[in-house]
Protein backbone atom coordinates (compact mmCIF):
# COMPACT_ATOMS: atom_id res chain seq x y z
CA UNK A 1 0.00 0.00 0.00
CA UNK A 2 1.89 3.25 -0.92
CA UNK A 3 2.32 5.61 2.09
CA UNK A 4 0.17 8.57 2.26
CA UNK A 5 1.35 11.88 4.43
CA UNK A 6 -0.71 13.70 5.88
CA UNK A 7 -0.81 17.92 5.84
CA UNK A 8 0.36 18.62 9.17
CA UNK A 9 3.12 16.44 8.78
CA UNK A 10 4.43 18.39 5.68
CA UNK A 11 7.07 20.29 7.17
CA UNK A 12 8.60 18.01 9.12
CA UNK A 13 8.30 14.36 7.02
CA UNK A 14 10.97 12.91 4.29
CA UNK A 15 10.38 12.41 0.69
CA UNK A 16 9.46 8.90 -0.38
CA UNK A 17 9.79 7.29 -3.54
CA UNK A 18 5.94 6.84 -5.11
CA UNK A 19 4.00 8.28 -1.75
CA UNK A 20 1.53 10.71 -1.79
CA UNK A 21 1.24 14.33 0.21
CA UNK A 22 -2.03 15.72 1.09
CA UNK A 23 -2.98 19.11 0.56
CA UNK A 24 -5.61 20.95 2.41
CA UNK A 25 -9.01 20.40 1.98
CA UNK A 26 -10.07 24.18 1.51
CA UNK A 27 -11.12 24.58 -2.17
CA UNK A 28 -8.22 26.94 -3.07
CA UNK A 29 -4.44 27.50 -3.70
CA UNK A 30 -3.64 27.24 -0.32
CA UNK A 31 -4.33 23.73 -0.80
CA UNK A 32 -1.38 22.98 -2.31
CA UNK A 33 1.10 20.88 0.05
CA UNK A 34 4.14 21.57 -1.90
CA UNK A 35 4.73 25.40 -0.54
CA UNK A 36 4.92 23.62 3.25
CA UNK A 37 6.26 20.57 1.77
CA UNK A 38 9.55 22.04 0.35
CA UNK A 39 9.04 26.01 0.81
CA UNK A 40 8.21 26.81 -2.84
CA UNK A 41 5.43 28.42 -4.39
CA UNK A 42 1.86 27.08 -5.12
CA UNK A 43 1.60 27.77 -9.14
CA UNK A 44 2.79 26.68 -12.12
CA UNK A 45 4.67 22.99 -13.08
CA UNK A 46 8.28 25.06 -12.56
CA UNK A 47 8.85 25.98 -9.10
CA UNK A 48 11.98 27.14 -7.54
CA UNK A 49 13.97 28.13 -4.42
CA UNK A 50 17.05 30.53 -5.67
CA UNK A 51 17.79 32.98 -8.74
CA UNK A 52 17.19 32.03 -12.17
CA UNK A 53 20.13 34.32 -13.26
CA UNK A 54 21.97 33.18 -10.20
CA UNK A 55 22.35 30.57 -7.96
CA UNK A 56 19.41 28.05 -7.71
CA UNK A 57 19.54 25.69 -4.70
CA UNK A 58 16.19 24.00 -5.66
CA UNK A 59 14.17 23.04 -8.49
CA UNK A 60 10.53 21.25 -8.09
CA UNK A 61 9.00 19.68 -11.31
CA UNK A 62 5.53 19.22 -10.92
CA UNK A 63 3.08 17.60 -13.78
CA UNK A 64 -0.29 16.48 -14.21
CA UNK A 65 1.18 13.77 -16.46
CA UNK A 66 -2.27 14.26 -18.61
CA UNK A 67 -1.69 16.95 -21.04
CA UNK A 68 -2.35 15.50 -24.50
CA UNK A 69 0.26 18.31 -26.46
CA UNK A 70 3.34 17.73 -24.02
CA UNK A 71 2.72 14.40 -22.53
CA UNK A 72 5.24 14.17 -19.33
CA UNK A 73 5.95 10.98 -18.58
CA UNK A 74 8.01 8.76 -16.16
CA UNK A 75 9.38 5.29 -17.50
CA UNK A 76 9.86 3.39 -13.97
CA UNK A 77 11.48 0.55 -15.29
CA UNK A 78 14.64 2.28 -16.84
CA UNK A 79 14.45 5.17 -14.06
CA UNK A 80 13.92 8.11 -17.05
CA UNK A 81 11.99 11.20 -16.88
CA UNK A 82 10.37 13.50 -19.75
CA UNK A 83 9.27 16.38 -19.14
CA UNK A 84 8.25 18.97 -21.60
CA UNK A 85 9.21 23.09 -21.01
CA UNK A 86 6.26 25.83 -20.84
CA UNK A 87 6.44 27.48 -23.96
CA UNK A 88 3.36 25.72 -24.82
CA UNK A 89 1.56 28.06 -27.30
CA UNK A 90 2.63 30.18 -30.10
CA UNK A 91 3.62 34.21 -29.83
CA UNK A 92 6.73 33.84 -27.31
CA UNK A 93 10.61 32.72 -28.29
CA UNK A 94 11.47 29.54 -26.76
CA UNK A 95 12.66 31.19 -23.68
CA UNK A 96 10.53 33.94 -23.08
CA UNK A 97 8.03 32.15 -20.84
CA UNK A 98 6.15 33.75 -18.03
CA UNK A 99 7.99 31.77 -14.91
CA UNK A 100 11.75 31.39 -17.41
CA UNK A 101 11.06 27.45 -17.00
CA UNK A 102 12.81 27.36 -20.28
CA UNK A 103 15.88 29.14 -18.88
CA UNK A 104 16.16 26.79 -16.39
CA UNK A 105 16.32 24.37 -18.13
CA UNK A 106 19.09 25.84 -20.47
CA UNK A 107 20.91 26.43 -17.40
CA UNK A 108 20.61 23.46 -15.49
CA UNK A 109 21.51 20.97 -18.51
CA UNK A 110 24.80 23.38 -19.63
CA UNK A 111 26.06 23.35 -16.11
CA UNK A 112 25.37 19.21 -15.85
CA UNK A 113 27.47 19.06 -18.90
CA UNK A 114 30.49 21.02 -17.42
CA UNK A 115 32.27 18.96 -14.93
CA UNK A 116 32.39 18.39 -11.42
CA UNK A 117 32.22 21.64 -10.76
CA UNK A 118 28.92 22.35 -13.41
CA UNK A 119 27.33 19.87 -11.38
CA UNK A 120 28.03 20.81 -7.83
CA UNK A 121 26.09 24.10 -8.67
CA UNK A 122 23.10 22.23 -10.29
CA UNK A 123 20.26 22.70 -7.82
CA UNK A 124 18.76 19.00 -6.42
CA UNK A 125 15.11 18.60 -8.71
CA UNK A 126 12.24 16.81 -7.03
CA UNK A 127 9.80 15.61 -9.38
CA UNK A 128 6.06 15.44 -8.17
CA UNK A 129 3.18 14.14 -10.19
CA UNK A 130 -0.71 14.94 -9.43
CA UNK A 131 -2.68 12.46 -7.96
CA UNK A 132 -5.58 13.33 -9.36
CA UNK A 133 -7.12 14.16 -5.49
CA UNK A 134 -7.83 17.04 -5.35
CA UNK A 135 -4.45 19.16 -4.88
CA UNK A 136 -2.73 15.86 -3.81
CA UNK A 137 0.59 14.88 -5.05
CA UNK A 138 2.93 11.99 -5.51
CA UNK A 139 6.59 11.88 -5.00
CA UNK A 140 7.91 10.83 -8.20
CA UNK A 141 12.05 11.16 -7.17
CA UNK A 142 14.83 12.46 -6.96
CA UNK A 143 16.33 13.75 -10.83
CA UNK A 144 19.88 14.58 -12.75
CA UNK A 145 19.82 16.45 -16.05
CA UNK A 146 19.99 13.63 -18.67
CA UNK A 147 19.77 10.23 -19.65
CA UNK A 148 22.46 7.24 -19.73
CA UNK A 149 21.18 5.70 -22.85
CA UNK A 150 21.30 9.46 -24.94
CA UNK A 151 24.13 11.01 -26.54
CA UNK A 152 24.03 14.93 -25.00
CA UNK A 153 22.86 16.62 -27.52
CA UNK A 154 19.70 14.21 -27.57
CA UNK A 155 18.61 14.90 -23.82
CA UNK A 156 17.65 18.55 -24.07
CA UNK A 157 15.94 19.24 -27.52
CA UNK A 158 14.12 22.32 -28.92
CA UNK A 159 11.04 20.47 -30.59
CA UNK A 160 8.48 22.69 -33.26
CA UNK A 161 4.90 22.71 -32.90
CA UNK A 162 2.35 24.03 -34.78
CA UNK A 163 -0.97 25.44 -33.13
CA UNK A 164 -3.45 27.93 -34.81
CA UNK A 165 -1.46 27.29 -37.96
CA UNK A 166 1.45 29.29 -36.13
CA UNK A 167 4.78 27.35 -35.77
CA UNK A 168 6.74 27.47 -32.21
CA UNK A 169 9.56 25.39 -30.10
CA UNK A 170 9.34 24.00 -26.95
CA UNK A 171 11.62 22.03 -24.87
CA UNK A 172 11.61 18.45 -24.51
CA UNK A 173 14.24 17.44 -21.54
CA UNK A 174 14.99 13.82 -20.55
CA UNK A 175 16.11 13.54 -16.59
CA UNK A 176 17.50 10.49 -14.81
CA UNK A 177 15.45 9.29 -11.32
CA UNK A 178 17.90 8.44 -9.23
CA UNK A 179 18.10 5.20 -7.21
CA UNK A 180 17.39 7.21 -4.01
CA UNK A 181 13.90 5.47 -2.20
CA UNK A 182 14.16 8.17 0.46
CA UNK A 183 15.13 12.10 0.85
CA UNK A 184 16.28 13.36 4.47
CA UNK A 185 14.64 16.12 5.71
CA UNK A 186 17.94 17.56 7.27
CA UNK A 187 19.17 17.53 3.46
CA UNK A 188 16.09 19.27 2.40
CA UNK A 189 16.11 21.99 5.86
CA UNK A 190 19.75 22.94 4.34
CA UNK A 191 19.07 23.21 1.07
CA UNK A 192 15.70 25.48 2.13
CA UNK A 193 18.61 27.40 4.37
CA UNK A 194 20.59 28.54 1.31
CA UNK A 195 23.05 25.92 2.62
CA UNK A 196 23.02 22.79 0.90
CA UNK A 197 24.87 19.98 3.08
CA UNK A 198 25.69 16.93 0.30
CA UNK A 199 26.74 14.89 3.63
CA UNK A 200 22.96 14.94 4.40
CA UNK A 201 22.57 13.53 0.89
CA UNK A 202 21.33 10.33 -1.26
CA UNK A 203 25.17 8.48 -1.92
CA UNK A 204 23.93 8.42 -5.47
CA UNK A 205 23.40 12.49 -5.52
CA UNK A 206 26.98 12.35 -4.25
CA UNK A 207 28.10 10.03 -6.78
CA UNK A 208 26.93 11.99 -9.47
CA UNK A 209 28.62 15.36 -7.94
CA UNK A 210 31.36 13.86 -8.51
CA UNK A 211 31.96 11.43 -11.34
CA UNK A 212 28.73 12.32 -13.54
CA UNK A 213 27.64 8.47 -13.31
CA UNK A 214 24.01 8.29 -13.37
CA UNK A 215 22.53 5.63 -11.12
CA UNK A 216 18.60 5.08 -11.62
CA UNK A 217 16.24 3.78 -9.98
CA UNK A 218 15.00 0.79 -11.78
CA UNK A 219 11.87 -1.40 -11.53
CA UNK A 220 11.19 -4.62 -12.96
CA UNK A 221 7.75 -5.40 -13.47
CA UNK A 222 6.35 -8.55 -11.83
CA UNK A 223 4.34 -9.47 -14.66
CA UNK A 224 6.07 -10.07 -17.79
CA UNK A 225 3.10 -9.32 -20.13
CA UNK A 226 0.64 -6.02 -19.61
CA UNK A 227 -2.98 -6.60 -18.64
CA UNK A 228 -5.82 -5.45 -21.16
CA UNK A 229 -6.15 -2.35 -19.02
CA UNK A 230 -2.50 -0.59 -19.34
CA UNK A 231 -2.85 -1.65 -23.18
CA UNK A 232 -5.96 0.55 -23.46
CA UNK A 233 -6.05 4.25 -23.42
CA UNK A 234 -7.73 5.34 -20.17
CA UNK A 235 -8.76 9.15 -20.79
CA UNK A 236 -10.98 10.27 -22.98
CA UNK A 237 -9.06 12.13 -25.35
CA UNK A 238 -6.67 9.19 -25.77
CA UNK A 239 -9.95 6.62 -26.19
CA UNK A 240 -11.29 9.20 -28.75
CA UNK A 241 -8.11 9.11 -31.11
CA UNK A 242 -7.72 5.51 -31.41
CA UNK A 243 -11.99 5.37 -32.30
CA UNK A 244 -10.79 7.90 -34.85
CA UNK A 245 -8.02 5.39 -36.40
CA UNK A 246 -10.32 2.28 -36.08
CA UNK A 247 -13.23 4.69 -37.83
CA UNK A 248 -11.21 5.76 -40.43
CA UNK A 249 -10.24 1.82 -42.00
CA UNK A 250 -12.65 0.09 -40.29
CA UNK A 251 -14.52 -0.61 -43.56
CA UNK A 252 -10.98 -1.26 -45.52
CA UNK A 253 -8.80 -2.90 -42.77
CA UNK A 254 -6.57 -3.92 -45.36
CA UNK A 255 -5.59 -0.25 -45.86
CA UNK A 256 -4.59 -0.50 -42.17
CA UNK A 257 -1.35 -2.14 -42.96
CA UNK A 258 -0.13 1.10 -44.34
CA UNK A 259 -0.95 3.09 -41.08
CA UNK A 260 0.35 0.27 -39.18
CA UNK A 261 3.51 0.60 -40.86
CA UNK A 262 3.81 4.44 -40.18
CA UNK A 263 3.22 3.74 -36.60
CA UNK A 264 5.93 1.20 -36.29
CA UNK A 265 8.18 3.53 -37.50
CA UNK A 266 7.18 6.12 -35.55
CA UNK A 267 8.34 3.99 -32.28
CA UNK A 268 11.27 2.21 -33.75
CA UNK A 269 13.45 4.97 -35.88
CA UNK A 270 15.86 2.65 -36.70
CA UNK A 271 14.00 0.76 -39.41
CA UNK A 272 15.54 1.14 -42.69
CA UNK A 273 12.99 -0.29 -44.88
CA UNK A 274 9.57 -1.64 -44.48
CA UNK A 275 7.16 -2.43 -47.21
CA UNK A 276 3.44 -3.84 -47.18
CA UNK A 277 3.16 -6.98 -49.13
CA UNK A 278 0.27 -8.16 -51.28
CA UNK A 279 -3.10 -9.60 -50.16
CA UNK A 280 -2.87 -12.96 -48.96
CA UNK A 281 -5.52 -15.51 -49.40
CA UNK A 282 -7.22 -15.23 -46.09
CA UNK A 283 -7.45 -11.18 -46.84
CA UNK A 284 -4.62 -10.27 -44.49
CA UNK A 285 -1.41 -8.49 -45.69
CA UNK A 286 1.85 -8.51 -44.11
CA UNK A 287 4.48 -6.15 -44.17
CA UNK A 288 8.22 -6.73 -44.09
CA UNK A 289 11.40 -4.90 -43.55
CA UNK A 290 14.77 -4.19 -41.68
CA UNK A 291 16.12 -2.38 -38.78
CA UNK A 292 19.52 -1.22 -38.16
CA UNK A 293 21.24 -2.04 -35.25
CA UNK A 294 24.56 -0.67 -34.75
CA UNK A 295 26.48 2.39 -36.31
CA UNK A 296 28.22 3.02 -39.12
CA UNK A 297 30.06 0.13 -40.71
CA UNK A 298 29.95 -1.83 -37.60
CA UNK A 299 25.39 -2.05 -37.76
CA UNK A 300 24.12 -4.67 -38.58
CA UNK A 301 20.31 -5.07 -40.60
CA UNK A 302 17.72 -7.51 -38.94
CA UNK A 303 14.53 -8.76 -40.78
CA UNK A 304 11.39 -8.34 -39.48
CA UNK A 305 7.54 -9.13 -40.23
CA UNK A 306 4.48 -6.81 -39.42
CA UNK A 307 0.87 -7.93 -38.99
CA UNK A 308 -1.76 -5.71 -37.94
CA UNK A 309 -5.24 -5.85 -36.63
CA UNK A 310 -7.71 -3.00 -36.27
CA UNK A 311 -10.03 -4.11 -34.35
CA UNK A 312 -13.36 -2.22 -32.96
CA UNK A 313 -13.68 -3.94 -29.18
CA UNK A 314 -12.48 -7.35 -29.92
CA UNK A 315 -8.40 -8.14 -28.42
CA UNK A 316 -5.77 -10.06 -30.53
CA UNK A 317 -6.20 -13.50 -29.31
CA UNK A 318 -3.94 -16.51 -29.61
CA UNK A 319 -4.76 -17.31 -33.12
CA UNK A 320 -3.99 -14.24 -34.62
CA UNK A 321 -0.82 -14.28 -32.59
CA UNK A 322 0.19 -17.53 -33.53
CA UNK A 323 -0.38 -16.60 -37.32
CA UNK A 324 2.75 -14.12 -37.28
CA UNK A 325 4.86 -16.36 -34.97
CA UNK A 326 4.70 -19.13 -37.97
CA UNK A 327 5.41 -16.26 -40.15
CA UNK A 328 8.55 -15.58 -38.28
CA UNK A 329 11.87 -17.37 -40.41
CA UNK A 330 15.19 -17.96 -38.45
CA UNK A 331 16.60 -14.99 -37.04
CA UNK A 332 13.82 -12.55 -37.55
CA UNK A 333 11.31 -11.09 -34.48
CA UNK A 334 7.71 -9.62 -34.95
CA UNK A 335 5.61 -6.09 -35.16
CA UNK A 336 2.40 -6.72 -34.08
CA UNK A 337 0.34 -3.73 -34.40
CA UNK A 338 -3.58 -3.11 -33.13
CA UNK A 339 -5.89 -0.98 -31.96
CA UNK A 340 -7.11 -2.33 -29.00
CA UNK A 341 -5.13 -5.53 -27.17
CA UNK A 342 -3.76 -8.41 -26.70
CA UNK A 343 -6.20 -11.08 -24.51
CA UNK A 344 -3.96 -12.41 -20.96
CA UNK A 345 -3.54 -15.79 -22.77
CA UNK A 346 -2.05 -14.35 -25.87
CA UNK A 347 0.32 -11.97 -24.67
CA UNK A 348 1.19 -14.79 -21.87
CA UNK A 349 2.36 -17.09 -25.00
CA UNK A 350 4.39 -14.97 -26.36
CA UNK A 351 5.92 -13.64 -23.22
CA UNK A 352 6.79 -17.71 -21.09
CA UNK A 353 7.68 -19.36 -24.99
CA UNK A 354 10.12 -16.16 -25.57
CA UNK A 355 8.55 -14.98 -28.97
CA UNK A 356 10.61 -11.90 -30.20
CA UNK A 357 7.64 -10.26 -30.95
CA UNK A 358 6.79 -5.95 -30.62
CA UNK A 359 3.29 -5.22 -29.15
CA UNK A 360 2.60 -2.22 -30.10
CA UNK A 361 -1.43 -1.80 -28.53
CA UNK A 362 -3.98 0.79 -28.41
CA UNK A 363 -2.35 2.52 -25.71
CA UNK A 364 1.18 2.83 -27.08
CA UNK A 365 -0.81 4.28 -30.56
CA UNK A 366 -1.87 6.99 -28.49
CA UNK A 367 1.41 7.64 -26.58
CA UNK A 368 3.34 7.67 -30.19
CA UNK A 369 0.76 10.23 -31.23
CA UNK A 370 1.03 12.35 -28.37
CA UNK A 371 5.06 12.47 -28.49
CA UNK A 372 4.75 13.34 -32.06
CA UNK A 373 2.35 16.33 -31.39
CA UNK A 374 -1.21 14.72 -32.66
CA UNK A 375 -2.36 14.66 -29.49
CA UNK A 376 -5.89 14.86 -30.08
CA UNK A 377 -8.49 13.18 -31.99
CA UNK A 378 -8.92 15.75 -34.30
CA UNK A 379 -5.17 16.21 -35.44
CA UNK A 380 -5.23 12.35 -35.30
CA UNK A 381 -7.89 12.38 -37.90
CA UNK A 382 -6.14 15.30 -40.09
CA UNK A 383 -3.36 13.18 -39.86
CA UNK A 384 -5.49 10.08 -41.39
CA UNK A 385 -7.20 11.84 -44.14
CA UNK A 386 -4.05 13.89 -45.46
CA UNK A 387 -1.76 10.98 -45.42
CA UNK A 388 -4.28 8.02 -46.07
CA UNK A 389 -7.36 9.24 -47.92
CA UNK A 390 -10.40 6.97 -48.14
CA UNK A 391 -10.12 6.79 -51.65
CA UNK A 392 -6.56 5.52 -51.54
Amino acid sequence: MLKSVPFDQLRTTDLHVDAHYVGRRNGNAGDDPLPTLLSVDNHGGFRKRGKVHGQLHMLVLTSSMNDPDWPDAIDREHGVFTYFGDNKKPGRELHETGRHGNLILRKIFAAARSGATGRAETPPIFLFASTGVRRDVQFLGLAVPGASDLDASEDLVAIWRIADGDRFQNYRARFTVLNAPVISRAWIDTIVAGERDDRLAPDTWRQWISTGRRNPLLATRSLEWRTSREQLPQDREGQAMISALHDHFKDRPHAFEHCAVAIARLMMPEITTLDVTRPSRDGGRDAIGQMRVGQGASGILVDFALEAKCYGTRAVGVRDVSRLISRLRHRQFGVLVTTTCLDRQAYKEIKEDGHPIVVIAAADIVELFRRHGRGTAALVGKWLCEDFPSNS
